[in-house]
């Protein structure tokens, strides 16, 4: 079976070594990959949103299957457009349809769901601009810190959350007037969830899913979870306070009235769902839906699963997943992310990295990198994930950070307290 991964990132480089591992796989192509995917498979240089340069190459080169990674083309629409082009219609796309993807491409798309389909989240309210005055009285009801988050996708700068009402009213009118572009046209005022974040992941048909592992990810750039945001500087999976009880609730509360949301709705989605979810005094509460697998999480989650991948995406593409075993590793991962000074403001690309042949006992995962003049160069603000296998996170993170400390390019950065908080 020749299969096509889309993305060039951390998630695609898990994705394309899981993939690769099963004997199903003849040929196993990343578009446009980076230079840990060419280690497994053969880039491509296409870009995710270029449907039909997409569609030419699946056919030119007998493509059987496409693993869609990130988010955009999702949103924009890739399943639709494969499913209704003539002479790709065979062709299946393991990614929700572009409604489908509207639980991760508009908030206000989700809320509204979770809230037709009884699942747990915090009270919300959906702002334009012909509703500010209404926005305003919503904000007047709600105890600080302040949720507000641009509708659509914002390149993962779209949530600010405020301790002060007036800047919370002020940042409300700046979002609304375009300060996240066509993202925050919309704005959704949420009331803060207080408790401790954790990540869940399913794979479905649209009829049934199969749970994969929970994960916890670190976005904080620093040491003991301090300064801005970033894509994630590590993860850990299992997550220690994800007891049988409580997931056991994340499944009856939250994932089963989400599939069955998705079936009774008839929105086409045959893919990965990702539910953000805070655990607040042992009650779960969805955050969000990415309607992919996330990143780092894939970097801790993929090593765990022990079943054959290509089975599921096969079961997922005939609506057969009811037939499929997923088996977990027991044992733990931690995964530690390699940044560029700087990040995540201003870096410099194009840093060589060396170090690598010298690790053992670690997986790594590529995430912003290439091929210049035979060289590894750093090609991104998250570089490189190290993950490894431990009894524990702890006794996992103890062999990352020591990688972590062999690979070297300069102005290199990472966090040594992964899971330090649990």
């Amino acid at each position: 079976m020749n299969i096509l991964i889309l993305g060039s990132g951390g998630r695609e480089h898990a994705l394309a070594w899981k993939t690769a591992q099963s004997k199903q796989v003849d040929k196993l192509y990343i578009a446009p990959g980076n230079a840990g995917t060419a280690l497994v498979g053969s880039n491509v240089n296409l870009a995710v949103n270029d449907f039909e340069k997409i569609g030419n190459f699946a056919v030119g080169n007998q493509v059987e299957l496409i693993i869609v990674g990130p988010e955009d083309p999702l949103v924009k629409g890739i399943y639709d457009y494969f499913k209704q082009t003539p002479g790709l219609q065979h062709i299946p796309v393991i990614g929700p349809s572009k409604e489908g993807a509207q639980l991760e491409g508009s908030k206000d798309f989700a809320k509204a769901f979770m809230k037709r389909n009884n699942i747990p989240t915090a009270a919300y309210f959906s702002v334009t601009p012909d509703k500010l005055e209404q926005g305003i009285s919503f904000l007047g009801t709600l105890k600080p810190p302040y949720v507000l988050k641009a509708d659509g996708l914002a390149a993962g700068k779209g949530v600010l959350i405020l301790q002060e009402p007036e800047e919370a009213r002020s940042e409300l009118r700046q979002m609304l007037d375009g300060k996240f572009g066509e993202a925050s046209k919309k704005v959704v005022i949420e009331e803060y969830l207080s408790g401790i974040e954790l990540s869940a992941f399913v794979v479905t048909d649209g009829i049934t899913y199969k749970m994969l592992p929970e994960a916890k990810d670190y976005k904080r750039i620093g040491e003991g979870d301090k300064g801005p945001n970033t894509g994630g500087m590590g993860a850990v999976s299992p997550v220690p306070f994800a007891t049988a009880d409580f997931m056991k609730k994340v499944e009856d509360r939250i994932i089963k009235p989400t599939i069955e949301g998705i079936r009774k709705e008839r929105i086409d989605y045959q893919g990965f769902i990702f539910f953000g979810l805070m655990n607040c005094k042992g009650d779960p509460y969805v955050i969000e839906y990415n309607a992919r697998l996330g990143d780092p999480e894939s970097e801790v989650i993929l090593p765990r699963l022990q079943s054959d991948i290509v089975d599921l995406y096969v079961a997922v593409a005939g609506k057969t997943l009811h037939n499929a075993r997923v088996s977990i590793d027991p044992r733990a991962v931690t995964t530690v992310m390699l940044a560029s000074g700087g990040y995540p403001g201003d870096y410099e690309k194009g840093r060589e990295i060396t170090g690598l042949d010298k690790v053992s006992g670690s997986i790594i995962f590529h995430a912003g990198t290439k091929i210049a003049d035979g060289r590894t160069v750093t090609n991104g603000g998250r570089v490189i994930a190290v993950s490894s296998v431990g009894n524990t996170f702890r006794e996992a993170l103890a062999v990352s950070n020591k990688n972590a400390a062999i690979i070297s390019f300069d102005k290199k950065y990472y966090r040594r307290d992964i899971g330090f908080d649990l």
